[in-house]
């Protein structure tokens, strides 16, 4: 990356970090620029919601431009567009009109489409990756525009004051289906299964700071429309609104972690476990709809507070993850666990790296990510004491969707971590893999202190996230006083001390075993060993041997396919001369929901090939039966 394109998208970071913390400490302000748009302008709004969007948008995307700088193997396109897509990413959540939000949205999707398409020149799976994701996206800008435009005739106005005023003399049919619109198109973007198929294919093949980017930032902006317009705009709903994003999210969070955990290559398991989060946070989010829905306020922002402090906990630990792969691309130009090992010793800085993301994502203290989860199952328990059968029953599923996940989520990191980085290396990329540059790992420094800073002070953000979900229409509930403390949401013992308490456990047992090392031993004495010999690195588990019991235990959901070609003798069909083995686990909704839909499209374009014969007299009668179908269609209407 060019050091002007670096030092632009730093200064970006830092804008948008500065904005949205101002934002989160009790500042608002609006900006109008008539003249920057045709017919409405743009309008920018800035309250304590769009502030945590912001900060945590201009975090990533300072450490990003820092790790950026000093990767190296970046286009220029690539180093010119990124602080574009920066920018856009931080100004997505400051929009305050309809016309505003739609451009900022348009702009975040064509941004992000040119840098998936970085290296399209390279290797074809990229090609195929930005048709996906370019689809998906461009159907996912359709149903945006169409629910938005649903909203602003309705409201007879297009800027958000507007639209919160007429909210609530719509039609409870015409709220639902704007609802309905704008949650498949912000669900798309967060990549909440069944509308993630883009998802990893876009991170897997995107250049690595832009994945980092991406799953680290714009996915939160599917959450940042939901609330802005579920619960701000349209003042919350029925509570079937949120039953749906629930059971959205429950399935996405299982569904992504059990494909993460039968991944191999090693972006694409962070993909996976980037929808099963978003899942996650979409429960929360879910779960603080439906209390508001039945009166519960304090209730509702309790479980939005904990849905928003995992949503930054995500954007911490995700974009550490997705850089720590990037440096062991980097060095390696692999991405296949199966294929690494060993890095620890060749890498141990990005090593640590890794280790401190993945404690996040595993949710385990003293991890980041333990504060989140840990809060957003509080709220689900307490909200048993809701009534009503909706909460009787979804609940305890919610709960036991987080626990299930949770427990999946650390095989996956175990997995992750211990065949990339320990045992032995499995090929000759990893066995020569040197550590990445000094900006490099300054990026990913600089990620790393936040997990750590919000792991062991997560307290400092209740009096923020207070003031959001005030802005989301609930009650403060985690700030103090007669809320829950985020500072001991472990149940009654800070972080801080827990964090303490196993890095001491931890040293003691490093110092136990280093002292039992040193006793004297028998030297020269050979084990018996069956004649096997030393291990070699074939003898070392492999990313798909880790996750065979797991996917045993899930086939009938994860459906994998296996293949067994034999190849005779020529001479004697009795013996074999090659025996081919293929497995595979694919994407069972992909292929169970998308594949007939394209092969049904396919066949459509092939059909329709007869229409056009090149006869001037055909296409002529095209035009006139056309004409004529209008024609009768404005004299019924008239």
């Amino acid at each position: 990356m060019s050091a002007a394109g670096g030092t632009l998208t730093a200064g970006v970071g830092a804008v948008g970090l500065a904005a949205g913390v101002a934002a989160l400490g009790g500042g608002h302000w609006t900006a109008e620029l008539p003249w920057l748009l045709p017919l409405g302008g743009v309008r920018l709004d800035v309250d304590a919601l769009s502030g945590l969007f912001m900060a945590a948008a201009g975090a990533v995307v300072l450490a990003v431009a820092v790790y950026a700088a000093g990767y190296g193997h970046t286009s220029r396109t690539a180093s010119w567009v990124l602080p574009g897509f920066g920018a856009v990413l931080v100004l997505v959540p400051a929009a305050g009109s309809v016309s505003t939000f739609l451009l900022l949205w348009e702009l975040m999707a064509i941004g992000s489409l040119v840098l998936v398409l970085g290296e399209h020149r390279q290797r074809r799976a990229v090609r195929e990756a930005g048709v996906w994701y370019a689809v998906l996206t461009q159907l996912g800008f359709v149903a945006l525009l169409g629910g938005l435009a649903l909203f602003a005739a309705l409201a007879g106005g297009q800027t958000f004051p507007e639209l919160r005023a007429a909210a609530g003399e719509l039609g409870a049919t015409w709220r639902g289906t704007v609802f309905a619109l704008l949650a498949v198109a912000f669900t798309s973007k967060s990549g909440i299964a069944p509308l993630h198929a883009w998802l990893p294919r876009a991170y897997t093949e995107s250049p690595d700071p832009v994945s980092a980017l991406m799953s680290a930032t714009m996915v939160n902006l599917g959450v940042y429309g939901i609330i802005r317009f579920g619960l701000d705009l349209l003042g919350g709903g029925s509570p079937w609104w949120w039953l749906a994003l629930m059971g959205a999210g429950g399935v996405s969070a299982v569904y992504g972690i059990l494909h993460a955990a039968m991944a191999s290559d090693l972006k694409r398991l962070l993909a996976y476990s980037s929808s099963e989060n978003m899942g996650l946070v979409l429960i929360g989010v879910g779960a603080g709809g439906l209390f508001a829905a039945d009166g519960d306020r304090r209730l509702a922002g309790l479980a939005l507070a904990a849905a928003l402090l995992h949503l930054v906990n995500h954007s911490a630990f995700k974009g550490l993850l997705f850089c720590a792969a990037g440096s062991v691309v980097r060095a390696t130009g692999v991405r296949d666990l199966d294929m690494l090992g060993g890095l620890r010793a060749r890498m141990p800085v990005t090593a640590a790296l890794f280790a401190v993301g993945a404690l996040g994502a595993v949710a385990l203290p003293p991890g980041n990510g333990f504060a989140g989860e840990w809060l957003l199952l509080q709220s689900l328990i307490h909200g048993l004491t809701v009534p009503g059968m909706a909460t009787a029953v979804v609940l305890p599923l919610a709960v036991a969707v987080i626990a299930l996940s949770a427990g999946l989520s650390a095989a996956v990191f175990v997995k992750a971590f211990g065949v990339g980085f320990f045992a032995r290396p499995r090929g000759e990329a990893a066995a020569g893999a040197k550590e990445s540059p000094p900006a490099v790992l300054a990026g990913m420094g600089l990620l790393a202190l936040a997990c750590a800073g919000l792991a062991l002070f997560p307290g400092g953000l209740g009096p923020a996230l207070d003031r959001v979900v005030t802005v989301a229409g609930a009650e403060p509930a985690v700030g103090g006083g007669a809320g829950v403390r985020l500072r001991t949401v472990s149940g009654g013992l800070a972080p801080l001390w827990i964090a303490l308490a196993l890095t001491l456990a931890a040293l003691a047992t490093a110092a136990l075993v280093r002292l039992v090392a040193r006793r004297p031993r028998r030297t020269g004495a050979k084990l018996w060993d069956c004649g096997g010999g030393a291990p070699t690195a074939r003898m070392t588990y492999t990313a798909t041997s880790f996750a065979e019991p797991l996917q045993r235990v899930f086939q009938h959901v994860l459906a994998p396919e296996q293949d067994v070609s034999v190849t005779p003798v020529r001479e004697f069909a009795y013996l074999e001369e090659r025996v081919r083995f293929r497995h595979r686990v694919p994407d069972r909704i992909e292929h169970r929901l998308y594949r007939p839909v394209l092969a049904a499209l396919a066949a459509a374009g092939q059909s329709a090939r007869r229409l056009a014969t090149g006869s001037i007299h055909l296409y002529l009668g095209y035009g006139f039966f056309g004409l004529v179908s209008l024609l009768l269609v404005l004299a019924v209407g008239w």
